[in-house]
């Protein structure tokens, strides 16, 4: 993937090294995410799914802007790597959004973590993996997830990318309305169709993410050979059906909360080969 050179992005928010401190006197709203965290992960349910919907701001948990680890070696391309790909949707997301929706786009803050961090969604820790927050229009990373793309069978440039788009892809819901309706729609239907509605979400975001890279291609030359196939191998090695397949030995598929690997495959490529956000529209599909 052709990258070293693209421009690098203003609105990444480094918080690696800074440790977070409990406060005194737990407000409840803190002990709530994260009682809720525990019982979806219980339940075999995809913790992120609660991050994603939460509109409350945590105030048990606190950054110390003062106490920090030293500088993470070995990080310095990843970061740049995140920067730069970042940087690349806000250019690419600007042109479709007056291009297409003719609406302006406004871009998303991504922060940078390491372990665990605070968000105005709750508290998190990075082995719930990468996430979007729409309370404050913040993705979320920890850098050491690039590390654990590849012991999933994931790795390069273009598997790391699809991910970061995947996550902007939630943003672009934020923007259109998308997310608060789907939140809406949550409050008064079961778990088996929370959960499906989940799935149209995740797959739509990862529509996004091809349209991110269609166009992204089509106007800076991104793509090399090969890429193609790392970001559909990110896209298989992610699914649900594979990652109870390896967590548990067996697939629930009414638990699935981000879609099988072979629609996840389908949803980017249409995204891929089309861009255009119109051929996104997963809640109207009547195949996933």
């Amino acid at each position: 993937m052709r990258w070293k050179t693209g421009r690098r992005s203003q609105n990444i928010e480094d918080r690696r090294g800074l440790r977070i401190s409990k406060r005194a006197g737990l407000g409840g709203g803190s002990i709530g995410i994260v009682i809720l965290i525990l019982i979806a992960m219980f339940l075999d349910i995809d913790p992120r799914i609660i991050m994603q919907g939460a509109e409350i701001l945590d105030s048990g948990f606190q950054s110390s802007q003062t106490e920090t680890q030293p500088i993470f070696a070995g990080q310095e391309e990843a970061r740049e790597f995140t920067s730069v790909i970042l940087a690349d949707t806000e250019d690419t997301w600007k042109v479709l959004f007056p291009e297409q929706l003719n609406k302006s786009y406004k871009e998303p803050t991504l922060v940078l973590f390491s372990g665990v961090v605070q968000s105005a969604c709750g508290f998190a820790q990075a082995a719930m993996g990468p996430f979007y927050c729409p309370a404050d229009q913040k993705v979320y990373i920890d850098l050491d997830f690039f590390d654990d793309l590849k012991k999933l069978g994931a790795p390069g440039d273009f598997a790391r990318a699809y991910v970061i788009a995947h996550e902007i892809g939630h943003h672009i819901q934020t923007l259109l309305g998308i997310s608060n309706h789907v939140m809406t729609l949550r409050k008064s239907i079961n778990e088996t169709q929370r959960n499906a509605l989940s799935v149209r979400l995740e797959l739509q975001a990862d529509c996004f993410a091809g349209v991110w890279a269609h166009n992204a291609h089509r106007s800076r030359n991104i793509l090399e050979s090969g890429d193609v196939e790392e970001g559909l191998n990110a896209a298989t090695a992610i699914g649900d059906d594979r990652l109870q397949k390896q967590s548990q030995g067996y697939i629930i598929p009414e638990s699935f909360t981000h879609g099988s690997s072979e629609q996840r495959v389908r949803w980017f490529k249409k995204g891929l080969e089309s861009g255009k956000i119109s051929d996104c529209d997963t809640f109207k599909a009547k195949k996933l």
